[in-house]
């Protein structure tokens, strides 16, 4: 079994989840240095090529980075042409998944990010509002990998990123009006903050990042299964662009870190302030959504798929919202870009964490 193949093999057994890690290719076995690498190439060239920052964020459409939207959707479409479409009923009627997926991502993870904003950053106001920015930006993108990378269920993980992003289009305003506006203010903690970001710009962001790779890896399934047959197109086709999920990831954290490296560097002890909320952010949604999913009863692949969804966010988003709010140079921007710094390598260590607790469940489905 490969990581980058997940599912295709019988779980484990008695001892075998020991050595499920070792088991893994050696690109998937090293994927957590190889996105070190990734960050650090990014950052470097950030730092000592002068303008490649401003050339990148240059190439943009609709204010969407061109680059980083070629490598999510590389990195998507070989996971999404696994997912067996004919499967999704069997997801939507699950109720203590989709209930529970719902209530974790809109009511829970957006308080809990507000409360620690508060908690960690009450004399920093534009570090708070971007974190609870982030919070805002649930995950329809990244998520799907580190799903796929820790063995969750593929059919699971795209109705609920579908779902997320029918909500992100609908609520991400409002709850940024009551979190950053009204609630400051029935506390008294202080003025609140507007948000001002146009609903046709959520919703474009959602079409670029899930819409299109979704449609490919839809239109890629049907046509294969056609010509090829389902054996051949699972067994044959699959495997062959199976590792380009993980080359578009790191192509996406070169581009990424090679835009906010500059930033990142320059304000250490900033980002350490602006860190700590975040990791504290990470460890209570991932362990709190896994706890909920095994005491729902739910098996493995589910419940990493809960979890990975809870624990991720759109930092795409976030950042887009927070430069066109409050300027490129702002506080808030600056939170933005912190959150794949550490969401990155801390959810490719949770993809660890969550593959050796994977023979304390029953068989996954499928």
């Amino acid at each position: 079994m490969t990581a980058t193949d997940p599912g295709t093999s019988s779980p484990p057994r008695g001892g075998e989840d020991a050595s499920i890690v070792a088991k893994l290719s050696t690109l998937d076995r090293y994927l957590a240095v190889w996105i070190l690498l990734a960050m650090a190439v990014g950052i470097g060239l950030g730092r000592l090529v002068p303008g490649l920052d401003g050339v990148l964020a240059e190439v943009e459409i609709g204010g969407i980075s061109l680059p980083i939207a070629i490598g999510l959707l590389v990195m998507m479409y070989p996971v999404l042409a696994k997912v067996r479409y004919d499967r999704l009923d069997a997801v939507t009627g699950d109720r203590r998944l989709m209930v529970s997926s719902l209530v974790i991502n809109w009511i829970v993870g957006p308080a809990v990010m507000f409360a620690l904003a508060w908690i960690f950053l009450p004399d920093l106001p534009e570090y708070r509002t971007g974190l609870i920015i982030v919070g805002l930006a649930r995950c329809i993108a990244m998520v799907i990998i580190w799903n796929d990378l820790a063995c969750g269920d593929r059919e699971a993980a795209a109705v609920l990123v579908a779902l997320n992003s029918v909500f992100q289009v609908i609520a991400f305003g409002l709850l940024g009006w009551f979190y950053l506006d009204l609630l400051p203010t029935w506390l008294h903690l202080g003025d609140g903050e507007h948000l001002d970001i146009p609903m046709w710009k959520i919703a474009l962001n959602v079409v670029v990042f899930l819409g299109v790779p979704l449609l490919a890896g839809f239109l890629t399934r049907r046509v294969g299964e056609r010509r090829l047959g389902r054996e051949r197109y699972e067994s044959g086709f699959l495997p062959r662009i199976g590792p380009w999920a993980l080359y578009g990831l790191l192509f996406t954290i070169v581009i990424l870190f090679a835009l906010q490296g500059g930033t990142i560097t320059s304000r250490p002890l900033d980002v350490a302030r602006i860190a700590l909320p975040l990791l504290v952010y990470f460890a209570v949604m991932f362990f709190g959504s896994f706890l909920l999913g095994k005491a729902l009863g739910l098996a493995y692949d589910r419940t990493a798929t809960l979890a990975f969804t809870a624990a991720g966010n759109n930092f795409e988003l976030a950042i887009a919202v927070a430069i066109a709010t409050f300027g490129v140079t702002s506080g808030q921007a600056l939170s933005g870009v912190v959150g794949p710094l550490i969401e990155v390598p801390v959810l490719i260590g949770l993809v660890y964490v969550s593959l050796a607790w994977r023979g304390k469940f029953g068989a996954a489905r499928g």
